[in-house]
């Protein structure tokens, strides 16, 4: 793996309108994967990157991305680069972090193609894919549907980037994925990025990528500020701990199951208790996801209950408390999961309850932490809990799984927004600046600086 040291901005090789932009954000060092990709895809090289949420990702492959296009060589009226991304969530969040990054260039339009939409915005997306947008970023299942009515032509593909690769095979997109990548030049550069790396995200590097360099970031803490606690109990006694918290915390709390099932059963019996709630799950049309999110971003309900996928687009400062009704079986989720609160220099809460069944897991949890979490005391009215003992519980559950289905299952790696400012508003920013400011070692601009052109396709528009 790619040694990686402390680098800044300045010292990459990025051009002087795409390190404009992030002196305004005030982006000054770079993540260890930021500093680790930015000038090998600049200089050509095709990436396989393993970092976790919250490590930088969409500016790791977007800022060398834009750089080189910005500086010239690329077919006008053609699309010359593909982000594949496995939700609608995240496909909004890269297409946000565009218009940030890109402020400053002249000609690059991007265009966000997804699902769940009426027919007006697909219509905007055929029309903006024909004219041949720059940057196109998409969800595999809206891409392919477009590819099927020969509304983008891929021929001049120069990037093919995948974000959350294992997320996407997790949600069956594989098939997919294989048949846009025929579309494609064999000499595009490819990106992947992965929270993690099984066997079919090495298989998937091994068909789509050319001599990689490979990149691993490890996975980091979740931040000090968050109290971590659990439960240990029976799986029937969880919901009688879910009572017990909310007795007294009842806003800005989101709950997480990794099954959509569960998800609406814990929604329904909190209802029943009069709790304020909402439930965001796969089977929601993607204009119930969006009135969901809407609701709670804007505390007309105190509570969501989620599943992880879903939860990527969950971007919200003001968290209280995060409660895991199961056990994530990856760390990478768990970290993900509790990062949700204690956001922006706040504290949180995050407790977990753990049946006697997944005693195993949230050992394996605490041994990443590197400490044992506390354990909270059950309602003397729900009886005794399990012996926190994870031999027993590792091997009953392992064994049932074995032979329900050959070996335990997981659900991959989460992931909501990449530790970057995206949505930093780089005119705002400027407003603040004293006119004729020089950026130290760069070029000198006015601070009323006007933009040049449109960044950004906007098809809702």
């Amino acid at each position: 793996m790619e040694d990686i040291q402390k680098k800044y901005f300045e010292e990459t090789l990025l051009n002087d309108n795409i390190l404009d932009a992030l002196y305004d954000m005030r982006f000054d060092a770079c993540t260890p994967i930021q500093a680790a990709c930015i000038d090998p895809i600049i200089e050509g090289m095709d990436i396989m990157g393993v970092a976790q949420t919250g490590t930088g990702k969409t500016a790791a492959y977007l800022l060398p991305v834009l750089s080189r296009l910005d500086d010239g060589g690329y077919p006008e009226d053609a699309v010359n680069c593909l982000i594949m991304a496995p939700t609608r969530e995240l496909a909004q969040q890269i297409d946000q972090a565009m218009q940030g990054f890109g402020y400053y260039l002249d000609g690059i339009s991007s265009v966000a193609v997804y699902g769940g939409n009426d027919g007006n915005r697909y219509n905007n997306e055929m029309t903006a894919l024909k004219k041949g947008a720059s940057v196109v970023i998409a969800t595999p299942g809206r891409l392919i549907s477009h590819m099927q009515m020969d509304n983008i032509d891929l021929s001049k593909l120069s990037f093919f980037i995948l974000d959350e690769a294992d997320r996407m095979l997790d949600m069956g997109f594989s098939d997919d994925i294989l048949t846009i990548a025929k579309q494609i030049p064999k000499s595009c550069q490819t990106i992947m990025f992965s929270a993690t790396m099984p066997k079919k995200i090495e298989d998937l590097a091994k068909t789509l990528l050319k001599n990689p360099m490979n990149v691993k970031i490890a996975v980091s803490k979740p931040a000090e500020k968050i109290q971590q606690s659990a439960y240990v109990c029976y799986q029937k006694q969880k919901d009688g701990i879910l009572s017990e918290i909310f007795k007294t915390q009842q806003k800005r709390v989101i709950i997480f199951s990794g099954k959509k099932q569960r998800v609406k059963e814990i929604y329904r019996n909190l209802v029943k208790k009069n709790v304020s709630c909402g439930a965001m799950h796969s089977d929601l049309s993607q204009a119930e996801r969006d009135e969901m999110m809407f609701r709670f971003k804007s505390g007309s309900i105190d509570v969501l209950v989620a599943t992880d996928i879903v939860a990527r687009g969950i971007d919200i400062d003001d968290i209280q408390m995060v409660i895991n009704y199961d056990v994530p079986r990856d760390v990478e989720d768990y970290v993900h999961r509790i990062g949700r609160t204690a956001r922006a220099e706040r504290d949180g809460i995050a407790i977990t309850l753990v049946s006697d069944d997944e005693i195993y897991l949230f050992k394996r949890i605490e041994k990443f932490l590197g400490r044992e979490i506390e354990k909270n005391a059950l309602p003397a009215e729900l009886g005794e809990a399990p012996d926190y003992k994870a031999d027993k519980a590792h091997s009953t559950t392992a064994n049932r799984n074995k032979k329900r289905h050959g070996g335990p299952k997981r659900h991959g790696a989460n992931d909501k927004k990449n530790n970057v400012q995206c949505n930093t508003n780089p005119k705002q920013k400027k407003n603040e600046r004293n006119e004729k400011q020089v950026r130290p070692g760069r070029k000198e601009f006015s601070g009323n600086r006007k933009r040049k052109g449109n960044t950004t396709v906007h098809p809702d528009k």
